[in-house]
C-alpha cells in the first residue's frame, strides 16, 4: 500500500513535464479573432478576443469594457489579457455576475482521479495586475456533477504584477464524463451580486450554491479608472505551482485551433 506521505510527494511532483498546464493559451497571446474588442458589456457573453478565454454574464450587468492583449506585463511574457472598464456600475445588483472561463474536456481530465479515493489536487497559478485592490475569487465548476469549489486571492498594490498561487483539494465526489463536453470550468470572477456572494465560501467541494461561489468578490467594474490584467495562467496537478510552461506559437495555435 502507498503511504499518505508518498501520495502527498506524487500528487507536489506529478506531470512537472511537457503538457502539465491544463489551461489552453495561459500566456494569452493567440487571439484569432481580434485583439482588441470594445464594449463588452449586457448580454456580451461568449469569445472576443484570446483563444479558448470565454466572457460569461448573468442578469442585465451595466458596467462594459474593452477587452484586449495588452504589452503591459510581468518579466518573461510577451502579452497580457486586458479588461479596460469603459462604462462603470457602482452597484452590481443581485442576480449579476461577470467572470471569464475556459472549459474543458472531461477526457482531458483521466489523470485528477475524481470520485475517486485518490482524487488529486490542482494548483491554479497566475500572475495579475489590477487598478481595485482587494479580494477576488477563483472557482473550478464540475458541470457534470454540479459541483464547485471557489478559493480567494488578494490584489494588495494597485497597478503592480503580483504572482498568485490557489491549490484546490481533489474531489473523491463525482466522476467526470469521458468525452468532448465541458467537464471543468476554471472561472475567474470579476464582480459579483449578493445573490452569489451572500452564504459562505464554498472552499471545499461541495453541490453548487450560487450564495457560496463568491463571497468576497470585490467589484473591478465600479469605476472607468479600472484595468484588470492577467497572464501566465497554469493549472496543474500536484499542490506546487511550478514555473510556467512556455509553448511556441504553433503549439499554442495547434492546441487553440480545435476548437
Amino acid at each position: 500500500m502507498v503511504s499518505k506521505a508518498r501520495k502527498a510527494a506524487a500528487q507536489a511532483s506529478f506531470q512537472q513535464g511537457k503538457g502539465k498546464n491544463y489551461i489552453y493559451n495561459g500566456d494569452t497571446s493567440l487571439c484569432q479573432r481580434a485583439t482588441s474588442v470594445a464594449n463588452i458589456g449586457n448580454g456580451d457573453s461568449g469569445y472576443h478576443v484570446q483563444d479558448r478565454w470565454k466572457i460569461a454574464e448573468q442578469g442585465s450587468v451595466g458596467g462594459e469594457v474593452t477587452m484586449s492583449r495588452a504589452t503591459e506585463v510581468p518579466d518573461g511574457f510577451q502579452y497580457s489579457m486586458k479588461f479596460d472598464c469603459t462604462t462603470a456600475e457602482s452597484a452590481v445588483a443581485a442576480d449579476e455576475t461577470w467572470w471569464f472561463e475556459q472549459r474543458l474536456e472531461g477526457q482531458d481530465l483521466y489523470a485528477w482521479k475524481k470520485g475517486t479515493s485518490d482524487a488529486v489536487s490542482v494548483t491554479v497559478s497566475f500572475w495579475v495586475n489590477a487598478t481595485k485592490t482587494g479580494t477576488n475569487i477563483v472557482s473550478l465548476y464540475d458541470a457534470n456533477n454540479t459541483r464547485h469549489i471557489s478559493k480567494s486571492y488578494t490584489v494588495n498594490s494597485s497597478n503592480t504584477w503580483e504572482y498568485k498561487t490557489i491549490t484546490f483539494a481533489g474531489d473523491t465526489t463525482g466522476i467526470f464524463n469521458r468525452d468532448n463536453g465541458t467537464s471543468l470550468s476554471p472561472i475567474f470572477w470579476l464582480a459579483a451580486g449578493s445573490n452569489y456572494t451572500s452564504g459562505t465560501l464554498a472552499t471545499s467541494w461541495a453541490s453548487f450554491t450560487a450564495a457560496n461561489a463568491a463571497v468576497g468578490q470585490i467589484n473591478n467594474l465600479d469605476s472607468t479608472s479600472n484595468n484588470f490584467h492577467i497572464t501566465g495562467i497554469q493549472l496543474e496537478l500536484g499542490t506546487v505551482a511550478t514555473e510556467f510552461q512556455n509553448e511556441t506559437y504553433g503549439e499554442n495555435f495547434l492546441r487553440c485551433a480545435r476548437y
